[in-house]
């Protein structure tokens, strides 16, 4: 292990993960045992890419450990310490991607103060970036990291990673289901999306303000309607219908990995995470068979696949503002956040 001390659609529910050796236990049960303490001190982190050499990458903020998880391919190769934002600029909880990449970029709004190797959250300000790290929350709403650590994380980051940020989460899950396209098409159709799936690969990490690939999906069970998101806006909105409607999905993060072994499936590595006082359930295959579409919009989503697509579920409706301005990234768990965070752009 290597130790460096260097420097709005609204979601609520529950989620966790079935499959995995911790199923129904959250990371923050894991600490009420005692187990899962890393003994982090302010400005340090551990990276391990070495664990998982390839595959997309998911980011975890966790808030009240102020602690950020690096998993690639499903597997942690990174943990760091971070400040998040302090009262009156809370950072705001939910999924979001990365909407674009800047290494040395500077506060227009503080100084011109540098904010180095920036992944963008929300054009409205927060981001992830280098910077001074206290030991407890303390920025206006970004994510600062150790210096060498958002060197690092820059490195193997792209336009449409997906970012959770959150009061609680799960260990990634392996889930096989054709997802909410592949289920409704004719088996030929749905063999030759897995086969074109296989020939694509993840976004280009040193890609900065192309964004032509920052594709996800939002299902809400509360407007029966799946949200296609391009580059932070709401590109379509198309009605599905649910098996048992009236039945809670909770909130889950979904990353595609590709096609599985099992013919017609693809692999999906599944995320629960929670706002604080929410109960965190397990996720099964079973959630996205959930969702059905006829054959149009199937063939519309499977157009649009690619390793590193995040889809994102929820029983929550979308908040008017999230469907109208470009702040709008993928979902976030208080509506009412982008009074409260102070743009540093």
């Amino acid at each position: 292990m290597k130790i460096s001390s260097s420097r709005r659609f609204f979601l609520q529910g529950t989620a966790a993960l079935a499959g995995f050796g911790l199923t129904g236990l959250s990371l923050r049960a894991l600490h009420a045992k005692g187990r899962g303490k890393d003994g982090l001190k302010p400005g340090q982190f551990t990276w391990n890419p070495e664990a998982s050499p390839e595959g997309p990458v998911a980011i975890i903020v966790s808030l009240p450990d102020q602690r950020v998880h690096v998993y690639r391919n499903g597997i942690r190769i990174g943990v760091s310490t971070c400040s998040t934002g302090k009262p009156g600029h809370r950072t705001p909880t939910g999924v979001f991607t990365i909407l674009q990449k800047d290494k040395h970029h500077r506060s227009s709004t503080y100084n011109n103060a540098p904010m180095p190797n920036m992944n963008r959250l929300t054009w409205s300000g927060v981001a992830l970036h280098a910077g001074h790290l206290p030991g407890y929350p303390a920025s206006h709403g970004c994510i600062r990291l150790p210096l060498k650590f958002s060197e690092l994380l820059f490195s193997v980051t792209h336009v449409g990673t997906p970012v959770i940020v959150a009061d609680d989460h799960s260990e990634p899950g392996i889930v096989t289901h054709p997802g909410p396209a592949l289920s409704a098409l004719a088996k030929e159709e749905m063999d030759t999306a897995v086969g074109k799936l296989a020939k694509k690969k993840l976004p280009p990490k040193k890609r900065h303000e192309k964004m032509e690939h920052a594709v996800s999906l939002i299902v809400s069970r509360a407007d029966r309607t799946l949200y296609i998101v391009r580059d932070g806006h709401v590109e379509s909105k198309n009605p599905v219908e649910f098996v048992h409607p009236n039945k809670p999905l909770g909130s889950h993060t979904f990353v595609l990995m590709g096609s599985a072994e099992k013919a017609g499936a693809l692999q999906w590595k599944s995320i629960g995470y929670r706002q604080a006082g929410a109960k965190l359930h397990a996720t099964d295959a079973s959630v996205i068979g959930r969702i059905q579409s006829d054959p149009a919009l199937a063939r519309k989503i499977a157009g649009l696949m690619h390793p590193g697509l995040v889809l994102v579920m929820t029983d929550a409706p979308a908040h008017p503002e999230t469907r109208t301005k470009r702040g709008f990234v993928v979902a976030a768990q208080d509506p009412t956040w982008t009074t409260q965070v102070t743009p540093a752009r």
